[in-house]
């Protein structure tokens, strides 16, 4: 019997897409008066990191490629399907946590069966929830029911993922196992945008931080982003980046 890490969805197919195509594309992108000026390629397999304090816009910039939140400037494109893994939790719904996923997996697919049980079955064996799979979601914990939007995501065979804060919740087990799933996604050619109060348990996968503050953006790799002269001047006042026993600590 294979345990649940090795049970995998195929690859998905990237017929059509040169090795250099633009999977998410930000044009001089604003959403007033949170940020502006944002241009932003996001490629094929790219592990992106958006990080800043309350309030300056990381979950909207997820809501702009979403097409739930419109921009006051500039343009965003995607030609990729999208998954979504949101941070609200799900209340007083009278459905099982595989009834969610097979919702999800039915979403777009012309036929009148809808997915075959067995997807579903591998869809929460995936994301380490076949336990909690004829539970009801309105009674699952916190960081259950985040298993479940992972699978739902899944569901969307996605070729550009969207995370929002998908960390929070989870016992440190299961935050390990879904950083290890994001792993395999980003190996498999999916492009990952993860909003995130902490990069730290995803170091190894991180391209590019992009970090938002009061005063404006920067984007580039983790040596680059994360330097005291940098932040201070997003912030605007003196901040200290420091390195303790490997983890970058913000003050």
């Amino acid at each position: 019997m294979h345990s649940p890490r090795s049970l995998k969805l195929s690859p998905l197919p990237l017929t059509g897409f040169r090795t250099l195509y633009k999977r998410l594309n930000f044009e001089d992108a604003a959403v007033d008066p949170l940020w502006k000026g944002l241009n932003l390629e996001l490629r094929q397999g790219e592990f992106l990191a958006v990080l800043g304090p309350n309030g300056v816009g990381k979950s909207t910039l997820i809501g702009t490629i979403l097409g739930t939140r419109k921009l006051t400037h500039g343009s965003v494109k995607t030609d990729a399907r999208v998954g979504y893994i949101p941070q609200q939790r799900i209340f007083d719904v009278p459905l099982r946590a595989r009834d969610m996923v097979s919702l999800s997996a039915a979403h777009g697919v012309v036929s009148k069966r809808g997915p075959a049980k067995g997807d579903v079955d591998k869809l929460l064996a995936r994301v380490g929830a076949s336990g909690i799979a004829d539970r009801r979601v309105g009674e699952l914990s916190g960081g259950q029911q985040q298993l479940v939007r992972q699978a739902q995501a899944l569901a969307a065979r996605p070729q550009l993922l969207l995370a929002d804060e998908p960390l929070l919740s989870l016992d440190p087990g299961v935050a390990q196992r879904t950083v290890s799933l994001f792993g395999e996604l980003k190996a498999e050619g999916v492009g990952v945008v993860v909003v995130t109060h902490d990069v730290n348990p995803l170091m190894g996968l991180v391209d590019r931080i992009l970090y938002l503050a009061p005063n404006g953006h920067t984007i580039g790799t983790v040596g680059d982003v994360m330097q005291s002269e940098k932040l201070s001047e997003l912030y605007n006042a003196p901040v200290t980046v420091a390195r303790i026993n490997d983890r970058i600590v913000v003050v």
